[in-house]
């Protein structure tokens, strides 16, 4: 008879706990129950140097990032969410120089302008201008690590993203 009622009291105490926790996500996100799906349009490239594809990489990668840390549908048209921007930047740079004047590393830099709409709640939309960076030696072309530096970037940045739309960091 103890034995039950120590169950019960245990079982009780967990369900209060869990009530109390109400939409708490593991992720960090803090999104209105009713928002159910969310859309990314298409994030061209509209910095001075063109590269081919890592427009539709970002854009790809921004709808990965929301699908894998929230439980929204992605949706062509009428989200309850909208993500739009444009890559606005993509920079090669020297940042150290050697004592003979020449280049010890380059920092490639990519920034994008986004723009997110919340249509269930309009007071959360955000126009903001994320960016980061990648290091790497002088000795190696651009081209060379590019793809490894793309996809840090992108990583980060969408992160970045996430956080400043839904998680409210």
């Amino acid at each position: 008879m103890i034995q039950k009622i120590k169950y019960t009291i245990i079982a009780l105490v967990g369900f209060f706990i869990i009530q109390g926790c109400g939409a708490y996500s593991f992720t960090g996100t803090n999104i209105s129950p009713d928002t159910k799906t969310f859309q990314v349009g298409f994030f061209q490239n509209q910095a001075s140097i063109i590269i081919p594809g890592i427009d539709q990489t970002f854009t790809n990668q921004l709808q990965d990032i929301i699908l894998n840390q929230t439980n929204l549908d992605l949706v062509t048209s009428n989200g309850d969410l909208a993500y739009e921007g444009e890559i606005v930047q993509y920079y090669v740079a020297p940042t150290n120089a050697t004592s003979a004047n020449t280049a010890a590393q380059n920092r490639l830099t990519i920034a994008v302008n986004v723009r997110f709409y919340d249509t269930k709640n309009p007071k959360e939309d955000v126009e903001k201008r994320f960016s980061f960076f990648f290091d790497y030696p002088a000795s190696q072309a651009e081209t060379a690590v590019r793809d490894e530096a793309i996809q840090v970037i992108y990583e980060r940045i969408t992160q970045d993203i996430l956080n400043a739309t839904l998680a409210k960091w």
